[in-house]
């Protein structure tokens, strides 16, 4: 048997394996899809050694970069981002394991942010600057979307929350949450701290979490009138993308 799974830390909050495990039960296939909770990822060559018919796997929060320093090769457009969430495991002929990395959030959020972009949404705020931001970025700037970066801290590539004035909201008609806060096991109460005040009817409110479907995040700008997308469908499609290059 076949075995996938998904790397991070917290896992409670994750769908990905009733999904597959009810895609493999319903469609005939002879495999298992494992939640492997590791709070660090020098915890990852255990698990390679100890399920030997581990085919892939995705990675979620926190090691979405951590697990490059482990692989042997990435495709081209992970190297672009930076970032990792689906990783591909190959095995030579001494049996030695050869893992693969690849990333399709960004397929999954181009594709379900696409149709509620309109000709007003020219420059995006991101928050957070961890590995899923990487591939948020990546592909709003592939839609000609201008990003600024948010932070907890100002940085080089960020500015800070208190530093999001009136103009920088204005201008800024996508506001997308690549933090966890909101996610079940980050706190379901809790919420970037954005200037709500200051949202419109003509910004878009995207969040990356899916668990649950309506963050605070999405609820305080539904509010204000902004459209609002939850990330269950970027989730859906970026794990038809992992079966795919799995099955490759």
């Amino acid at each position: 048997m076949k075995k996938f799974g998904i790397i991070g830390y917290p896992l409670a909050q994750s769908a990905s394996p009733a999904f597959f495990n009810a895609k493999f039960a319903n469609e005939g296939i002879d495999a298992q899809y494992i939640p492997f909770e590791i709070e660090g990822i020098e915890e990852l060559p255990r698990i390679i050694e100890e399920h030997p018919e581990l085919t892939g796997f995705n990675v979620t929060i926190p090691h979405k970069i951590a697990v490059m320093q482990y692989l042997d090769g990435m495709s081209d457009e992970a190297k672009g981002i930076n970032a990792v969430n689906v990783v591909k495991v190959t095995r030579d002929a001494a049996g030695k394991a050869h893992l693969w990395g690849y990333n399709s959030d960004v397929i999954g959020f181009s594709q379900s942010i696409s149709p509620f972009l309109e000709e007003w949404h020219k420059k995006a705020l991101v928050l957070g600057t961890g590995g899923a931001s990487k591939a948020i970025v990546y592909a709003l700037e592939q839609l000609g979307i201008e990003c600024r970066l948010v932070s907890r801290k100002a940085n080089g590539n960020a500015i800070a929350y208190e530093e999001i004035t009136a103009e920088i909201m204005d201008s800024h008609k996508v506001i997308v949450n690549c933090t966890p806060l909101g996610m079940i096991g980050h706190g379901v109460d809790k919420c970037p701290d954005i200037p709500y005040s200051l949202v419109t009817g003509k910004h878009l409110l995207y969040d990356i979490v899916y668990n649950p479907e309506e963050t605070l995040f999405l609820q305080k700008g539904a509010a204000q009138g902004a459209k609002t997308k939850s990330g269950y469908e970027m989730w859906y499609l970026q794990a038809l993308a992992s079966w795919e290059i799995w099955s490759k």
